[in-house]
């Protein structure tokens, strides 16, 4: 094969020609975006406006939700883009940038995942010191590591990748992935695998395990103690066990269509998968805790008591 020391651009040719459909793939699309961007701002700004919600596990929840925007964002715009256009191309340095959104969002999210989880812990199992152990400062330290870290571990990945020699500039997914890149070096790549791995481990792994122990410290507990510990333990943390299922599943289905040919699937359910985590985390997550936590619940419906009550005074007036 001919050796390209720099491409400049990438074929994504996982699109296949949808005749007049792609209208109604662009409008599902674009309604799906829409509602993730409404339903996440929503919660952000109830968190942050209402004092009552100023709480560790609240607080966790808005920089999840900020999280989801910035994901969604990384990938729904060009997915609409490209729905429309003939020629599905992608440009090196937009690739490139497209790799390094999509990874910060998925390790951000994993980590403020484990975070969570931690705070969960220490609400259940040391309820009487949770104040002490999760205070203001831990918060912010918390969450600012999250970040922080993630934009370490990704600033370090796109250096290792941008040089690598290719053989070729076709990537069979909708969008760009750092896998896909590496699959088509010509050059030694033992470096890009060995760095994979190290991150995969501390990245998604060992969150994974913590939040496999948070859980059984907290099933613990329930057992062992009241029907009121038990009822709080469900009720807070249900939505959290949801999302980290959900966002397992959609990592492992990422994991499963880098690693296997499945020219055998179906092409629609092959990119339905592909962006599974980049889609229904940001749209199941704002649902999933706003229907569940009872403190939000209850806000919302004071804001639309009081906002039907502002309402039928102006018919009034």
């Amino acid at each position: 094969m001919e050796n390209y020391s720099q491409v400049s651009y990438f074929i994504l040719v996982a699109y296949f020609d949808t005749g007049i459909f792609k209208y109604l793939y662009f409008l599902i699309l674009l309604c799906l975006y829409v509602l993730i961007i409404i339903s996440n701002v929503l919660l952000i700004v109830l968190i942050c406006v209402n004092r009552s919600l100023h709480e560790p596990m609240y607080l966790f929840l808005c920089s999840l939700f900020v999280n989801q925007l910035y994901g969604s964002t990384g990938l729904f715009p060009f997915l609409l883009f490209q729905i429309l256009k003939d020629i599905h191309t992608i440009s090196a340095s937009f690739c490139f940038l497209q790799i390094a959104c999509g990874y910060y969002y998925a390790t951000v999210e994993c980590l403020t995942l484990a975070v969570m989880s931690y705070d969960r812990y220490l609400a259940i199992c040391y309820p009487l010191h949770y104040n002490t152990r999760m205070t203001s400062h831990k918060v912010f330290l918390l969450v600012a590591l999250s970040w922080l870290y993630s934009f370490i571990t990704m600033i370090i990945l796109i250096p290792l990748s941008a040089p690598l020699q290719l053989c070729g500039n076709t990537i069979h997914k909708v969008y760009c992935d750092n896998y896909s890149i590496v699959k088509l070096a010509c050059s030694d790549t033992t470096v890009n695998n060995i760095y994979g791995l190290i991150t995969v481990v501390i990245v998604i792994i060992i969150p994974l395990f913590f939040i496999l122990y948070s859980y059984m410290r907290i099933l613990k507990v329930c057992f062992s103690g009241s029907k009121q510990t038990r009822h709080k333990a469900v009720s807070t943390c249900t939505p959290h066990l949801a999302s980290v299922i959900n966002f397992a599943f959609g990592c492992f289905f990422e994991v499963v269509q880098s690693r296997f040919n499945l020219d055998n699937v179906p092409n629609m359910l092959r990119i339905f998968l592909s962006i599974y985590f980049l889609t229904c985390q940001p749209l199941f997550n704002p649902l999933m805790y706003g229907l569940n936590m009872s403190k939000i619940r209850i806000i919302c419906k004071k804001s639309l008591f009081i906002q039907n009550k502002i309402e039928q005074r102006k018919v009034k007036g």
